[in-house]
């Protein structure tokens, strides 16, 4: 992704190559057992484990995820996508997705 909407030497790459991506690779490829700070889970994952902890996922605001698919289309790369599944918001490059939003509730 980065390597196509900036450049190797701007400093807003440089900044996100190093505080946020940085940290990610290193708990994966240097990080086992209990080392390992983070484990990747999907939103899928997340989901059963918010409902077996009490919650209710809430419906999406569709005119909300209208503006961002807008937004995302007018103003982004082609390769970025907004997209929908069973009340997330996905976030993507290239069909594989990078974030999920939803929002919950306690029961």
């Amino acid at each position: 992704m980065l390597e196509t909407t900036a450049s190797r030497v701007d400093e807003s790459r440089l900044l996100i190559e190093r505080d946020l991506f940085g940290r990610e690779a290193l708990n994966v490829v240097a990080c086992e057992g209990t080392e390992r700070v983070e484990r990747p889970e999907t939103y899928k994952q997340w989901q059963v484990r918010n409902i077996r902890a009490g919650f209710k996922q809430l419906p999406l605001n569709q005119e909300t995820v209208k503006k961002a698919r807008y937004k995302v289309s007018k103003s982004y790369h082609r390769d970025f996508l907004v997209d929908e599944d069973n009340k997330w918001v996905l976030q993507g490059w290239k069909g594989r997705i990078i974030f999920a939003l939803s929002t919950w509730e306690p029961n």
